[in-house]
């Protein structure tokens, strides 16, 4: 059973991310919250394997902050960001922070859990698109035509 913290600052996407893991057999939620602050806490206490955590949180830690500070204490918690933001900057930030991979908002929600069984395994989580401005971004002289698929 892998078990989940869902960390995020609208109460409705904590609501449906809830009710989408109620059906999965091998995912249980064991708590979550709106506040990165309030994550590190829960972190400790839950010990959840994966925090699905938004980028943007309002005012204290965002994700990034999460991630990396949760990164610094060792292997677990695996940290997936789930967010509506399509940076490239935010993509890249999160990732070199630790992140076990960063996914959006708008994915079929088997995305989402399988999303978070990689992450739990230890996987790296993008979708091909992500995945692909990421290599890009980091290797912008690279022709595209030499560039790995996704």
């Amino acid at each position: 059973m892998i078990k989940v913290l869902i960390v995020d600052d609208h109460p409705v996407v904590r609501s449906g991310l809830r009710a989408l893991f109620a059906g999965e057999p091998t995912l249980t939620v064991v708590g979550s919250t709106a506040s990165g602050e309030e994550a590190l806490t829960l972190v400790a206490a839950l010990a959840p394997d994966v925090v699905l955590c938004d980028l943007r949180l309002g005012d204290g830690l965002d994700g990034v902050a999460v991630t990396e500070t949760l990164r610094r204490g060792g292997d677990r918690p695996a940290v997936l960001i789930l967010t509506t933001y399509d940076n490239d900057s935010d993509i890249v930030r999160a990732v070199m922070a630790g992140a076990a991979g960063y996914l959006l908002k708008d994915p079929d929600p088997e995305r989402i859990t399988t999303g978070i069984r990689d992450a739990a395994a230890g996987r790296l989580v993008l979708s091909p698109e992500l995945e692909r401005r990421v290599v890009e971004r980091d290797d912008p002289g690279r022709p595209p035509t030499q560039r790995p698929r996704a």
